[in-house]
């Protein structure tokens, strides 16, 4: 989230966390693009007018940096004029939202757009997370340039929660996503996957929602 109102970031911000997504701000463009580079964030969401460097200059930026070329970006702006929107595509941006926007409407425009992150990633096979790729295609995965080897499901299971960072997944979604609703297997199941997961890529990647699920977090 990027805009220069402190109240929009924290409205916007509260919604949006509030449904299991990991927020970052900044106040500017510069300090979105050192935000970018940093977090690799499925979805950059630009207000236009900003000090420093405004959210189309941005935008330009932010397309030219390859890692973030799957980046979804889309304009939360009270600017509606025709001239303004068609600046904001041709910088580079997926969509173009107006101010004042309903928070419930808000949050639906979010999952769409994140949707379409989703089928990028899935077209190239590639994913990138934090200090981690992930080759879908080959069931491979990379930290730091080094290879981790894992079994089927617990590779499944890595996917699953790095297609979303900072979401909480339930256990039973997980169970079907994963194991698929066919399969029967132990409670403990889950936890022992983690477990394993948590000894080879690290302790602090994944967080226990009790009662709830699991989450990855960059």
């Amino acid at each position: 989230m990027v805009d220069d109102e402190p109240d929009i970031l924290e409205i916007v911000g509260y919604n949006l966390s509030q449904i299991g997504y990991q927020i970052f701000t900044a106040e500017n463009g510069e300090k979105a693009i050192k935000a970018a580079k940093e977090h690799q964030p499925h979805l950059i969401i630009l207000d236009v007018m900003m000090p420093v460097m405004d959210g189309i200059e941005a935008c330009e930026k932010l397309r030219a940096i390859p890692e973030l070329s799957e980046t979804v970006i889309t304009f939360l702006t009270a600017r509606g004029e025709d001239y303004s929107q068609v600046a904001g595509l041709d910088a580079g941006a997926d969509d173009y939202i107006t101010k004042p926007i309903k928070p419930k409407v808000l949050v639906s425009k979010v999952k769409s757009l994140l949707r379409r992150f989703k089928e990028k990633s899935s077209a190239t096979g590639i994913v990138n997370v934090g200090d981690l790729e992930i080759n879908r295609d080959e069931y491979k995965i990379m930290k730091k340039d080094e290879e981790i080897n894992l079994p089927r499901k617990e590779f499944e299971l890595l996917a699953l929660l790095t297609s979303q960072p900072g979401k909480v997944f339930k256990r039973e979604e997980i169970m079907t996503q994963v194991w698929g609703s066919d399969v029967v297997v132990g409670d403990r199941t889950i936890d022992v996957h983690i477990r394993k997961l948590r000894e080879k890529i690290g302790d602090d990647s994944f967080k226990t929602v009790k009662g709830v699920g699991y989450k990855f977090v960059v």
